[in-house]
């Protein structure tokens, strides 16, 4: 049987790296797998920039799950699939020692913690350009854990990631919560190699069978408490 060999990014809550190894990446390619009739195997990628992912594709692994935003740069590098989730940016705060944060415009003089690669890196980064905050942290893919402990201790100031992994990461750091989400709205897709038109076709059309037969649905309310697509402004 063919084997189909996906890069993953941990940690990355609700898409990987839930209790048991799970997640919603990790349901969906194993649906993908049995439509396709491939084994699938979880290849990590350890780097300390996410968008570092995509050198691998066609090579380390044949496609990257790893709520995997698409952007114009990283078009460049892959090709993706129709979006499976469409989420958007939030933002968390230690509100016991930062009461009065509740948004991206109360952010002068404060730093913000982002993932190295990650999407949110300009944004905040233009943020800071415009004078609504002070700086921006930079921290590897791997050390998220470490930024949202930051917040407490005021290595950092704010955090802001992907609103379905950022919900998730928060509920096991006391005092820490998401204050504010759907700053943006971005696809969510799996990335195959650029030219790869064959492993491309049978992917979206395996998506699209799950999408109609509700096994997305099913795997959305699973994992993100909510069956559509759209969950920029989903609340949790």
């Amino acid at each position: 049987m063919e084997t189909l060999r996906v890069g993953v990014a941990k940690p990355d809550p609700p898409f990987n790296g839930m209790p048991d190894d799970g997640g919603l990446d990790i349901d969906l390619m194993h649906a993908l797998g049995d439509k396709i009739g491939a084994t699938v195997e979880f290849v990590p990628y350890d780097g300390a920039d996410f968008d570092g992912i995509f050198d691998g594709l066609g090579s380390s692994y044949d496609c990257v799950a790893a709520g995997t935003t698409v952007t114009p740069e990283r078009e460049k590098k892959a090709t993706f699939l129709p979006p499976y989730v469409i989420s958007g940016q939030a933002l968390a705060v230690d509100t016991r020692r930062l009461p009065r944060v509740a948004s991206i415009d109360d952010l002068e003089g404060l730093t913000i913690g982002v993932q190295r690669g990650n999407t949110s890196q300009p944004i905040a980064e233009r943020l800071v350009d415009e004078g609504k905050a002070r700086a921006v942290r930079l921290y590897d893919y791997g050390s998220v854990r470490d930024a949202l402990t930051d917040l407490s201790t005021g290595e950092c100031d704010v955090f802001m990631k992907l609103a379905p992994v950022l919900t998730e990461l928060v509920k096991s750091v006391a005092g820490v919560e998401v204050v504010q989400r759907g700053l943006t709205a971005e696809d969510i897709a799996i990335a195959v190699p650029l030219g790869d038109q064959a492993l491309l076709g049978r992917l979206t059309v395996a998506q699209a069978e799950l999408e109609a037969d509700g096994t997305l649905q099913q795997m959305r309310r699973k994992w993100l408490g909510n069956p559509f697509a759209d969950q920029s402004l989903a609340v949790h």
